[in-house]
C-alpha cells in the first residue's frame, strides 16, 4: 500500500487514529500517545509511553509509529495529528528523502531519520490518510491524546510505569 498525498481518503474509514507527542523541556522528559478507534464497533485501543530524555519531534513521530504498529492486518486508517512535522513529512518530504538516500535537499542528513524510516515502513503496510488538526483547539480526539501524553509524563516524573494501555468503549464525541 502507498501512503502520502496520493493515498485516497477511505469512505468510511475502517479505523480512525489520533496521535500526539510532547516534551517537558526539549530535550527533556517526553511522551507519545494514541487512540485507535473502530467506528463500527465503537471501541478503542489507547496507549501511551515515553522516554526520559527525548525531543518533541521524536515523540510526535513515535506516536504515529506506535499506532500503525498496533494494526495487526492491512487496513485503511485516517490518522489525525497536530504535528505539521509528521503530516508534512509523510505527505510531502519522505519521498524526496528516500530518493536522496535520507538526505534533505541541501544534502544534509534527515534529522530523526531512524524514526522517519520506521514510520515509512509501517505506513507502507496500510492505506493511511494523513490529517492535520490544530492542537489545543477543542478537537476531542486530539485533546484526549494530549491528555494521555501529559498523564504519561506525570507518571514518568513520579517514577511510575512508562507504558500504559486501555481497551474498551470509545465515548468521546468527535
Amino acid at each position: 500500500m502507498t501512503s502520502g498525498p496520493r493515498t485516497p481518503n477511505p469512505e468510511p474509514p475502517a479505523l480512525i487514529a489520533y496521535t500526539d507527542g510532547g516534551c517537558r523541556g526539549n530535550p527533556g522528559i517526553g511522551s507519545w500517545a494514541f487512540a485507535l478507534v473502530n467506528p463500527a464497533s465503537g471501541t478503542a485501543l489507547e496507549r501511551s509511553g515515553g522516554e526520559r530524555e527525548t525531543t518533541n519531534n521524536r515523540m510526535e513521530l513515535t506516536g504515529a509509529i506506535e499506532v500503525l504498529k498496533a494494526l495487526r492486518r492491512e487496513v485503511a486508517v485516517v490518522l489525525h495529528s497536530d504535528s505539521e512535522y509528521v503530516i508534512k513529512g509523510m505527505r510531502e518530504w519522505v519521498a524526496g528523502w528516500k530518493r536522496r538516500g535520507w538526505r534533505k535537499s541541501d544534502g544534509k542528513p534527515v534529522i530523526n531519520a531512524d524514526l522517519w524510516q520506521a514510520l515509512d515502513a509501517e505506513a507502507a503496510r496500510h492505506t493511511v490518510h494523513w490529517t492535520w488538526v490544530r492542537g489545543h483547539a477543542g478537537h476531542a480526539g486530539n485533546e484526549h491524546v494530549d491528555q494521555l501524553c501529559n498523564e504519561a509524563m506525570d507518571r514518568m516524573a513520579a517514577g511510575g510505569d512508562i507504558l500504559w494501555e486501555r481497551r474498551g468503549p470509545w465515548t468521546l464525541t468527535l
